[in-house]
C-alpha cells in the first residue's frame, strides 16, 4: 500500500499528460483510414475503365494513365487520394476555384486540388497533360505506345525522379496494362448511355467534340446555335455560358466563335500577343482563355477600348508602361 501511495502523484501526472495530449492533437498527424489497403490489382479493376475512356477522348495511353495513378497515389492509398480523390498529385495553381486539400510536400502546408470522384481526377490529369505545350509531342505517338510515353513524361519534364521511366514501365510490364492499350480493350468496353457523349467524336457523328485552352473546356458555335440551346446541350445553367463567355444573356454566339463551358483563367495561355487587324479585346480574350477584365488590367488599357493593329499585349504578365 505504501508503495502505491509512493507513486500517486506520478500517476496522476503521467494521466493528466495524456490527457492533454488527446485534446490537443497536433497538426502534424492526420488520422489514416481504417480500411484495408488496396492491392495493385484491386487498384486496376477499379480504375481501368475509367482510363480507358480518356484514352478514347485524349490518346492517352490506358496503361500510362493508370500507372501514374499507381505510382503517385500509392495505388489508392495515399492520403491525397483517400481524403481528396487526388490520383496524380495536382496542385491548386492559381486557377482552381474548386475544393482544396491542404498537405506538407515540397514545402509546408501546400494546396492540392480535391475531387467528388476519382473520375474527376482523371479527367483533370489528361487535360493537364493536353493543355500545355511541352507534352504536345506526345500526342503524336500511338495510344499504345506506352513506352514512348513513358520516355517523354521524364524527358518534357513531367518528373524530376531520374527512374520515373523505369518504374513506369515496371508497373506496366508487372500487371499487364499494356493489354488495356490494345483495340480489343476499346471494342470490349460497353459504356452506359449516359456516358457515350464523353466518348471520342466519330466523324459521322453530329455531335462537336469539346476542346480544352488552359484546362477549360470550350466548343466551337455553329449557325443556329443559342447559349440557351448550348445551355441546355451540355446541362448547364442558362446564366452559365453569357457569364462565362462575358456576353450579354440575350446575344447570340457567332459560328465560329469559341464557347466556353466553364469560367476562363485570370492569366491566357500564352505569354503575349501581336494584335492583328479586324481583332478586338473580346476576341483575344476568348481566343486565348482570359477574362477580359483582366486582359484589360495586364494592359492597363481603359475598360471599352481597343488595341491598335501591330500592339503587343500582355496575356500574363503586366504591361510595366
Amino acid at each position: 500500500m505504501r508503495l502505491l501511495s509512493a507513486h500517486r502523484p506520478f500517476l496522476f501526472r503521467l494521466s493528466l499528460a495524456l490527457l492533454l495530449l488527446s485534446a490537443f492533437p497536433t497538426r502534424s498527424f492526420r488520422a489514416q483510414p481504417s480500411e484495408r489497403k488496396l492491392s495493385p490489382r484491386e487498384y486496376v479493376e477499379i480504375h481501368k475503365d475509367d482510363a480507358v475512356k480518356e484514352m478514347q477522348m485524349f490518346g492517352i495511353p490506358a496503361s500510362i494513365t493508370l500507372a501514374q495513378g499507381m505510382l503517385e497515389s500509392d495505388n489508392g492509398n495515399s492520403d491525397l487520394a483517400v481524403y481528396a480523390n487526388n490520383h496524380f498529385g495536382i496542385k491548386c495553381h492559381e486557377d482552381w476555384t474548386g475544393p482544396s486539400f491542404v498537405k506538407d510536400d515540397d514545402t509546408k502546408d501546400e494546396c492540392f486540388r480535391k475531387y467528388k470522384t476519382v473520375l474527376e481526377s482523371y479527367s483533370d490529369h489528361s487535360r493537364f497533360l493536353k493543355s500545355r505545350n511541352r507534352y504536345a509531342p506526345l500526342f503524336e505517338l500511338k495510344s499504345n505506345d506506352y513506352k514512348g510515353w513513358a520516355r517523354g513524361l521524364k524527358e518534357t519534364g513531367y518528373a524530376t525522379d531520374p527512374r520515373y521511366t523505369e518504374r513506369l514501365l515496371e508497373i506496366i510490364e508487372k500487371n499487364k496494362l499494356y493489354d488495356y492499350d490494345q483495340e480489343v480493350a476499346l471494342a470490349s468496353l460497353q459504356p452506359k448511355p449516359d456516358l457515350t457523349e464523353n466518348l471520342k467524336v466519330k466523324p459521322s457523328s453530329t455531335k462537336r467534340s469539346i476542346q480544352y485552352i488552359s484546362e477549360r473546356p470550350f466548343i466551337i458555335a455553329r449557325k443556329g446555335d443559342s447559349f440557351s440551346s448550348l445551355a441546355k446541350e451540355y446541362e448547364k445553367g442558362t446564366w452559365e455560358l453569357p457569364r462565362y463567355n462575358e456576353v450579354d444573356k440575350h446575344s447570340t454566339p457567332v459560328p465560329g466563335q469559341k464557347v466556353y463551358l466553364g469560367p476562363k483563367r485570370r492569366r491566357g495561355s500564352e505569354a503575349f500577343h501581336t494584335v492583328k487587324s479586324g481583332e478586338t479585346m473580346y476576341s483575344i480574350s476568348q481566343d486565348y482563355c482570359i477574362k477580359l477584365k483582366f486582359l484589360y488590367r495586364r494592359n492597363k488599357l481603359t475598360p471599352g477600348s481597343e488595341p491598335h493593329p501591330g500592339e503587343v499585349l500582355y496575356l500574363r504578365g503586366k504591361k510595366k508602361h
